[in-house]
Formats: structure tokens, sequence, C-alpha cells
């Protein structure tokens, strides 16, 4: 029999890890002494502890290879749980190229510009949302005002709607028709009414960043918003979505905060 210590030696692995396997049931010692607690182990429980080894290094938890260990499992099992392991990693990897191009991204603009960019852009899930809404054809961006007159002065009685927002649904600039939303994102559904029309807008998986100021510079926040999508390896994947989080009737207060969001994929 082999104390602990000269068990760890043994099988390289720190008596830490035995004392742990020993506490969750992974690796009993073969023999505790009653008096001093001492923990003892045979040559015998070397494949024992090889194996948890050998799973653990594949990437899966304690639990799981006390599963497996345990209750054993079948070689069709086995496979099907490292298909299941291998997609997890590819997906993690997948993860960790995409973040490394966005840190590779926000080094070479701060290396360019000298300086902390203005912008912070997150990718986040936006879930599914319930919306009133007014769309048409406009003139120019500006007239956006007027239809969120029409859909609020609607809304208002029905005391459901909360922030409101514009969908751009334009692939690309336009100096006139321009297809434009309003929209007012609802607490409860309510009745629809001439062109004030009730639907869910989509979740999506946005590109997003938060603009300070009046509206009539939000054109470096998109400038911004494009110029990180592209380097970031995405495409554009949906309409743009302004949403108002601060401010009046007045596009021109410069206390004004807008979230524009911006549905992506990748390229």
């Amino acid at each position: 029999m082999l104390k602990i210590g000269e068990f760890s030696k043994l099988s390289r692995v720190s008596v830490k890890a035995l004392r742990n396997y020993d506490e969750i049931g992974l690796l009993k010692p073969a023999r505790v002494d009653p008096f001093t607690g001492y923990r003892f182990y045979g040559h015998d429980q070397l494949p024992r502890l090889n194996r948890i080894l050998a799973l653990r290094d594949l990437g899966f938890t304690l639990e799981q290879v006390a599963q497996m260990v345990e209750e054993g499992v079948s070689p069709d099992q086995l496979r099907g749980m490292l298909r299941l392991r291998r997609a997890e990693l590819v997906h993690q990897l997948d993860e960790g190229r995409g973040r490394l191009t966005r840190v590779e991204a926000r080094l070479k603009q701060i290396e360019q510009e000298g300086k902390m960019p203005e912008y912070e852009v997150v990718i986040k899930n936006v879930e599914p949302q319930l919306v009133a809404s007014v769309r048409q054809r406009l003139g120019s961006y500006g007239e956006i005002g007027r239809l969120f007159g029409e859909l609020y002065a609607y809304l208002g009685p029905l005391g459901a709607a909360g922030l409101g927002g514009s969908l751009w649904h334009d692939g690309e600039f336009k100096e006139s028709d321009v297809d434009g939303e309003a929209i007012a994102f609802l607490s409860r559904p309510v009745p629809e009414s001439g062109r004030v029309k009730v639907y869910e807008l989509p979740g999506a998986t946005v590109a997003s960043l938060v603009h300070r100021g009046r509206y009539s510079t939000i054109d470096q926040a998109y400038a911004a918003l494009m110029g990180w999508i592209e380097a970031n390896g995405y495409r554009l994947a949906g309409a743009d979505r302004e949403i108002y989080l601060v401010g009046g009737s007045d596009p021109d207060d410069p206390s004004y905060v807008t979230e524009i969001q911006q549905p992506i994929e990748k390229a």
C-alpha cells in the first residue's frame, strides 16, 4: 500500500487533486487509517486514475467523468459524447477568434487615433418585442417626426406606449424616398387602427452603440458602427434600428440619447 504522497509521486497527480477525488467519490483510497486518517492507495488503482485523467484532458467535467467511470459507457455513447465535446470546442474557438479580431481592431483604432474611441460597440441578442408602428416613404429622414406624431396621438389615450424608435429599411443612404418606420414599444397588446400596425419586432443579434447629443450629429455614430462591423468580420442583416432613450420631440436637444442597433451576421 502507498501513502497518499507516494501515490501522488507515482501517478504525477497532486495530493490536493487526490483528496478532491476522494471527497467527491471519484477515487476513494483503498484504505483509510481509522486512527490517523491517513489515506493509502494500491497500484491497482492506477488504471482508474489514468482513465479519469484522460477524460479530464478531453475537457469533460468531473460530474461527467464520474458518470462514465462509475456507470461505464459503450463505444457509441463515448463517440456521441466526444462529438458533442468537439462541437463545444469548435464553438469556443470561433468565439475566441471573434474576440481576438475585436481586440485587434480596437488596438488598431487606438493606435491610429492616439486615444480611446468615442463609441463603444457591443454585440448583444435582442429579444422579440411587441411594437406599434406607422411606416411610409418619406421625402427625408427628418420627416419621421410626422409619423411619430400620428403614432403617439393614437397610442396616448391607450396608455400602453413606451420608448420610441425608428426602423430604416433601405439598404443604403438616400437623399429622398426614404423607407422609414416609426415604432413605439408596447407594454401590452393594443388594437390596430388605420395606418397604425401592431406586430412583434423579431429578435436579432445586433451590433449596438449609444450616441449622445443632437440627432443631427448621428452620422458620426453610424460611421463608427459601420467601420466596426466591417473590421470585425460581420455584415448587415436587417433594417437599422434606432431607439430613443432620452429626449423629447426636439431632436436638436444636446441631451438626446440614441441607441443604434444594427442586425448583423458573420460575413
